[in-house]
């Protein structure tokens, strides 16, 4: 027996649990490679312990989660393809708009990743640690059994919660930007698009009437070997266009979910185990819907019913069948509109989506107008952005899509430069604490001592959520450095990205901290002391000037730095966003594109017109953007 058989017979005849220790040691890549082998390792190579040693080694959800999590797939491998998708989304994601914060934090839900807007807020006396945070849904990105993703955007119109299913372009392992895109495909192609409209309906005559007054010159010849040419990226369109595509968009692929599923999407903390197994189960019937109206793009008022919802009562059952493709929820417009012929008691799909398109055309040509001469008949506007219909023209039919896309981002210090017109979040870099960088992460802070304590003037506390970074300013000089990522006051006093405070680590400080007593009465006790600078009132909203200050590191793992003149005080406080969203409490979202990346500028709180939230330590006043 040759030595290479004997090395494969004694993995064979490995016990299961010595085999998952040893695939510690190998990736998931190796892993495939031993399936190649032969038919044993094959079998061996699939073991659900060895998948799931991978899926521990990923280490997107616990063990104990894992195990819940496999409940919803076909096996640990596909649970393994899922997570390992996932996992770059996984962290702090944020966007210069509005003014007083948005900070998305991505976390795991079931079989799923949530993205969750963090609430600029008033925290009440019980601080961080039992107050609740107010969250919203952004979107999130579910595993099917077989470990591919769907993406679902959440958002909110005329009172109603709505989800808008779309598809995952990409999502690329060093990710640093998420993208809300619209995508144009082949309905040729092996596999057509998730949610998609066709644009088939329209003649070219049609076309023509609807793109600008530039594009009516263009022949069809042109038009037609303008097709063979490669897609227009989306990114290549005007904002204008951007944004109206977007609209049309959402507003035809919505679907309406009951309100039960909107109340969950992540089970409670483990505390309860009763509560917890009652969580798991919700989950799971919500994901399964979810999946269901995701593949067959129907609102889900009985997904067990064979009875045709409402809104699609007005075609005939055969008519539906022929447009909703069970694998890849696609509806083809052109389908709409050859059976229009046959019903003409109201107004088909084809028809609102035509109309649609006419509106987002005459608006985004008067956009694009100044003084009655459109931009695109300028030879500059024309090498800057693409024409709507080279877009169109690539594809028969366009969805919504998200692309986690890795870009080459310059930043200063902790926070990134960003686009103020791409329909985009961010990705915040947020190291561990390791030694030498023991402050580093995410903190959450509140004004004033003892910390969240509140005044008679003042019932609640503006949370801030800080990111401290170490940077090295100049030789001898190593900076901590707390970024804002997010304020909670009615109107904003600094923009996001501003430092807060700036000390020097290798610069102990002489200030003595000014109090005794902390909340609970008992003395403070201050370990390390730093001296440094806090941000102040200088010249202009975006150039603040600085005041002398100590962060002083206290006993029990806080950190308070403290303006010399002023004695004015930021407490900070570790934060778990994880177990803190999972306490905390759901508020309603923005409309769609919006509630993904929010791009008009706010210096208020935005969410403030939510008037339920009034004993809640929001800001009641309507902004005004």
């Amino acid at each position: 027996m040759s030595s290479k058989a004997c090395s494969s017979s004694l993995l064979i005849y490995l016990p299961d649990d010595i085999l998952a220790i040893v695939s510690r040691s190998l990736s998931a890549s190796d892993i495939c490679n031993l399936s190649l082998c032969c038919r044993s390792l094959n079998n061996l190579a699939n073991s659900d312990k060895v998948w799931l040693t991978q899926c521990e080694i990923i280490g997107v959800v616990t063990h104990k989660d894992l195990l819940e999590w496999r409940k919803g797939v076909l096996s640990y491998k596909a649970l393994c393809r899922f997570l390992f998708t996932v996992k770059p989304l996984i962290g702090t994601w944020v966007h210069q708009n509005p003014e007083l914060g948005n900070v998305v934090y991505v976390m795991p839900g079931f079989v799923s990743v949530v993205g969750c807007r963090i609430i600029p807020q008033e925290l009440g006396p019980l601080g961080m640690e039992d107050g609740p945070i107010l969250w919203a849904p952004v979107f999130e990105i579910i595993g099917d059994d077989d470990g591919s993703t769907a993406f679902i955007l959440h958002g909110r119109e005329k009172d109603h919660d709505y989800i808008y299913p779309g598809s995952v372009k990409s999502i690329q392992k060093a990710c640093n930007v998420l993208l809300l895109e619209v995508e144009q495909k082949k309905q040729n192609e092996e596999k057509r698009f998730v949610h998609s409209k066709s644009f088939d309906h329209l003649s070219d005559g049609e076309l023509e009437s609807k793109i600008c007054i530039s594009d009516r010159a263009i022949s069809r010849s042109q038009r037609l070997a303008e097709q063979d040419v490669l897609t227009v990226p989306f990114s290549k369109l005007s904002f204008g266009d951007r944004r109206k595509l977007l609209e049309i968009v959402t507003s035809q692929v919505r679907l309406e979910v009951p309100e039960s599923s909107h109340k969950l999407l992540f089970p409670c903390l483990r505390e309860n185990e009763e509560r917890f197994r009652e969580d798991m189960l919700h989950l799971y019937e919500r994901r399964s819907m979810l999946m269901k109206m995701h593949k067959l793009g129907i609102d889900c008022l009985d997904c067990t019913s064979d009875k045709v919802p409402p809104h699609l009562s007005q075609l005939e059952l055969s008519e539906i069948r022929k447009i909703l493709d069970s694998s890849s929820n696609l509806l083809d417009l052109s389908s709409w509109d050859k059976s229009r012929t046959q019903s003409t008691k109201r107004r088909t799909i084809s028809e609102y989506f035509s109309f649609g398109i006419r509106h987002m055309l005459k608006r985004s040509s008067s956009i694009n107008s100044i003084g009655g001469i459109m931009k695109n008949s300028c030879p500059n506007s024309e090498s800057k952005h693409a024409r709507l219909h080279e877009f169109l023209s690539t594809g028969d039919s366009i969805g919504l899509t998200f692309h986690a896309s890795s870009m080459k981002l310059t930043s200063y210090r902790t926070w990134p430069n960003m686009h103020d017109s791409r329909f985009a979040l961010y990705k915040l870099s947020t190291c561990m604490p390791v030694a030498g960088q023991e402050y580093t992460g995410l903190w959450g802070g509140t004004m004033g001592w003892p910390p969240g304590r509140p005044t008679e003037d003042k019932p609640g506390k503006a949370l801030f959520l800080l990111v401290l970074s170490y940077h090295e300013e100049s030789p001898g000089q190593r900076c901590l450095i707390a970024t804002k990522i997010l304020e909670g006051t009615h109107y904003v006093l600094h923009p996001n990205g501003s430092a807060m405070f700036m000390v020097n680590v290798n610069e102990p400080s002489l200030d003595v901290f000014p109090w005794n007593m902390g909340a609970d009465c008992l003395p403070v006790h201050v370990k390390h002391a730093f001296a440094g600078e806090g941000i102040a009132n200088g010249y202009g909203f975006r150039y603040p000037g600085s005041k002398p200050g100590s962060l002083f590191v206290l006993q029990d793992g806080m950190l308070a730095f403290v303006w010399k003149e002023s004695r004015a005080t930021l407490t900070l406080q570790r934060l778990n966003l994880h177990d803190l969203l999972k306490k905390g409490e759901r508020v309603p979202t923005l409309p769609p594109i919006d509630n993904f990346s929010y791009l008009t500028q706010s210096y208020s709180n935005v969410f403030t017109g939510f008037s339920f939230l009034s004993g809640k330590g929001m800001a009641h006043k309507q902004c005004s953007t």
